[in-house]
Order: C-alpha cells, then sequence, then structure tokens
C-alpha cells in the first residue's frame, strides 16, 4: 500500500446525538431534560441508549441496567421503539441526499458521505456539514454532529471531538499533526483491550505508535498492525460505499435467568434460528460460516464458528451446525446469552471501479477549500 496519504477527498461522518434517547425525549415532552435510557430495567436488562442527562451520571450504552440505577437513582427506563427511530432515521438519510448521493449508512443513527463533488456546488465541506445539521434539526427536531476531513476515519474521530450538536474539521494541512497528538484511546477501531496492550509498548498516542515499524506492529497485532501503521500516516483509501454489501446476519437473545442445561439452550438456539431464517428470506440471502455466540454469567464472550461448503438459510441446517457447535466443548459456566450468525453470504460483489483519481502533490491539495 502507498504511504503518501490522498487528501483530495471531503468527507463527513454525520452521527446523531444519543439518537434513540433523543427519539424519546422529542417524542415525551416530559421526558425532556431528565436521565433516561432505552433498554429493560429488569435485573437482566442493558442499556440500549443513554441520554446526556444520564451520561453525566457515567451511564452508558451497554451497561447493566442494574449498574445504571446504582449510578443514577433517579434514572428514568423506556421501552424501545425501533419502528419509530427507523422512521426517523429515514428522514436523516433523505436529508443526505440532498447533498450528495455517495451516502453509506452504518446503523440508523450515522452514515459517511463523500462530498468532494455535491449537489450544491459548495467547495467547503465544513460549510456543507453545518448545512444538513441544520437541516436535520428542521426536519426531525433533533440534534446530529459531524466530521470532516480527508477519509473515513479522521472524519469518523473527528466527529465525537465536540459532541453533542457540534462538529470538527481536520484539513488537509493538519491531518498529520491531529493523528500524531491523538490519545491512543481515541482511534477508532482500537478498543480497551488493544489499548491497553499499546500502553505497556509504551504506545500512548498517534506519535507513539508512528514511531513502530511496520514489522514491529504486525508482530504484535498481527493483520490489525498493518492498519494501524497506514492510519496513523494520514492513509486511509477505503471509499464511501452507497450500496454497502451486507457481511453477515444473526440474532440473539438474553435470558431472563441463566441458562446452564444444554438441552434449554438448543431450545434456545431453535427459536434464534427460525428469526434468522425469516431474515434471511426478507433479505434474499444465504451463507456459509455459521458463528455461535455465548456470553457466559461473568459477562466473559465466546465464539465458536464453522464454514460449510454450501450456501445455507433454512432454520434447520442452519441448528443443526449450530448443535455442532454448542457441543464443540464444554460450557465453562452458566449462560446468559445465545447469538446465532451467519456470514460469508452468497451476496454479489461489486465490480470496484477504475480508481482514476487525480494523484496531485499535497503542496497543491493543500488549496482545496475545507
Amino acid at each position: 500500500m502507498k504511504v503518501t496519504p490522498d487528501f483530495s477527498r471531503k468527507i463527513i461522518h454525520v452521527d446523531m446525538d444519543a439518537f434513540y434517547a433523543s427519539v424519546e425525549q422529542l417524542d415525551n415532552p416530559e421526558l425532556r431534560g431528565k436521565p433516561i435510557v432505552v433498554g429493560g430495567s429488569s435485573a437482566r436488562g442493558v442499556v440500549s441508549a443513554a441520554s446526556y442527562e444520564a451520561r453525566k451520571f457515567g451511564v452508558r450504552s451497554a451497561m447493566s441496567s442494574v449498574i445504571a440505577k446504582r449510578n443514577c437513582p433517579d434514572l428514568i427506563f423506556v421501552k424501545s421503539n425501533f419502528d419509530r427511530y427507523r422512521e426517523i432515521s429515514a428522514q436523516v438519510r433523505e436529508v443526505f441526499y440532498e447533498f450528495t448521493d455517495k451516502v453509506e449508512p452504518l446503523s440508523l443513527d450515522e452514515a459517511y458521505l463523500d462530498v468532494t463533488q455535491n449537489k450544491k456546488g459548495n467547495p467547503s465541506a465544513t460549510l456543507i456539514a453545518k448545512e444538513i445539521r441544520a437541516r436535520i434539526k428542521e426536519k426531525t427536531g433533533l440534534n446530529a454532529s459531524a466530521g470532516i476531513s480527508v477519509n473515513k476515519f479522521i472524519a469518523k474521530v473527528a466527529s465525537d471531538i465536540n459532541k453533542p450538536n457540534g462538529q470538527k474539521t481536520i484539513p488537509p494541512e493538519k491531518v498529520l499533526d491531529f493523528l500524531e497528538q491523538l490519545d491512543i484511546r481515541k482511534f477508532y477501531g482500537i478498543g480497551k483491550v488493544t489499548a491497553e496492550k499499546m500502553y505497556k509498548l509504551g504506545i500512548f498516542t498517534g506519535a507513539d505508535l508512528k514511531a513502530k515499524s511496520l514489522e514491529f506492529l504486525a508482530e504484535k497485532f498481527g493483520k490489525s498492525g498493518s492498519y494501524y501503521y497506514y492510519v496513523v500516516r494520514g492513509v486511509h483509501n477505503s471509499e464511501v460505499k452507497p450500496n454497502r454489501t451486507r457481511k453477515s446476519l444473526g440474532a440473539e437473545r438474553t435470558f431472563s435467568e441463566n441458562i446452564s442445561s444444554e438441552v434449554f439452550m438448543l431450545k434456545r438456539l431453535e427459536h434464534i434460528a427460525e428469526e434468522i431464517e425469516r431474515r434471511l428470506a426478507k433479505s434474499k440471502v444465504a451463507g456459509k460460516t455459521i458463528t455461535l455466540k455465548i456470553k457466559y454469567r461473568d459477562f466473559t464472550l465466546q465464539t465458536r464458528s464453522k464454514t460449510i461448503d454450501y450456501f445455507i438459510s433454512s432454520k434447520e441446517l442452519i441448528l443443526e451446525v449450530a448443535k455442532e457447535l454448542l457441543y464443540q466443548e464444554k460450557m465453562k459456566d452458566s449462560v446468559r446469552l445465545l447469538g446465532i450468525s451467519l456470514s460469508n453470504l452468497n451476496t454479489v460483489k461489486r465490480k470496484k471501479s477504475d480508481n482514476t483519481e487525480d494523484k496531485r502533490e499535497i503542496a497543491v491539495q493543500l488549496k482545496f477549500e475545507f
């Protein structure tokens, strides 16, 4: 891969602020200004989303509801309404398409936009992001934050800097300095475990990461080492893909009580396989790789996978492989969650367009208005 970064693109990452919780506060005025979470309040509940009022108490998504309530005794729990979230998400995407057709949704509440060439003829990605956020507010009543830069990686990192209801531009001439000064924990794709490993290796900032050789990073982090080596140098060539090909499809269930009997687990897996069969039929896809996800009582996670020689989509065949994976080794503890996912799908791979981008020198690219 070429180490010279491409500064010719203008990418925006738009991220709705506390989306699910904000929708609930929008629809229920009595919840505005109060600490709320979307999720179950039971002992087995998990927080799906937290309002900014709740986040002040350390409440975060994926947190146990028990811990969330302990952190914030006045916390209000609201049941999720995904039909409503999808409705608002569709309205937000309509705004995106007012500016560009190069939109790559990541989820209901965030997306990448390539505005290098845009429908408004506006050369400033910064001003476009500001206008997009204003249109979203006007159309939905909700706030969005944005990150603007030369590639998807930096734009995503930047969108989190001035949250909520803000935006941050990292122009071409500041990209390398920004990455060098960035705390390693802020790098998208570096989680808590990897960050701890990097700390032990003396890597605390982008500059520390940049000082390591490709061979060193590959040795310590495998395939991810190459990604870290290039991304800290501003090299991230992934294009905004308007038609993202689905890579996997799955379903999972958290149980009201821990399960230790494999017989009961099989019954739950049967229901999950039925749900996947429905989703596969709706998406008109099939897959070859089946992955069983197991979350134990202590929240440790284990996955077991198997790839077969043919595509499957029926619940019977999915369950047959899942059953094999279940009995692959003995359970180390009682189980609180089971999930099945199907990957290696038979989705048609789109032919990559010929990359004829102008490879001008960085000195020329810095003249672009951002």
